[in-house]
């Protein structure tokens, strides 16, 4: 596929998701290296919808370390159970969290950021890390991005 994006501009989410998703299965089709398809599902996303945050954080150890990313400067560590990465990784599901001030344990890497959506990503059944997605806005996130981001992180275990 060309590197291009048909970035959709005034249209819902869900339709953003849903022109965006084929696009990306088209970015990782072909491409066995993980790093690679992370980096591209991070841009893509970031691209579509202009969140302030959006990467992966990757299971190392006993510890979820940072990986591709597009936005600002991020935490480089953390712990299983600490934060909103940490948790969704220990509960191993979906948290979406509409004021992070508000989450016990919040992590603040960049004080901007006011909501969080993050999905487990899993590989041969393992979580391997996590998806994080940052906004700069309350409650920016729900069960709408919940199902298109899980099936983004599908496609990327193929």
């Amino acid at each position: 596929m060309a590197e291009d994006l048909t970035i959709l501009k005034e249209a819902s989410k869900e339709e953003k998701y849903i022109s965006i998703i084929p696009q990306i299965k088209g970015l990782l089709e072909g491409e066995d290296d993980l790093i690679a398809n992370l980096a591209n599902v991070c841009a893509a996303l970031k691209e579509q919808f202009n969140w302030f945050w959006v990467g992966f954080y990757l299971v190392k150890d006993e510890e979820l370390v940072l990986g591709p990313f597009q936005g600002p400067v991020a935490c480089t560590r953390i712990k299983k159970g600490k934060g909103v990465c940490g948790a969704s990784w220990q509960q191993e599901q979906t948290l979406i969290v509409p004021n992070v001030d508000e989450f016990p344990g919040h992590i603040a890497c960049a004080s901007a950021s006011k909501s969080e959506i993050v999905l487990p990503l899993y590989l041969d059944g393992k979580i391997i890390g996590v998806l994080d997605v940052d906004s700069e806005y309350l409650s920016h996130f729900n069960e709408v991005d919940g199902k298109y981001l899980n099936e983004i992180l599908k496609l990327i275990n193929v």
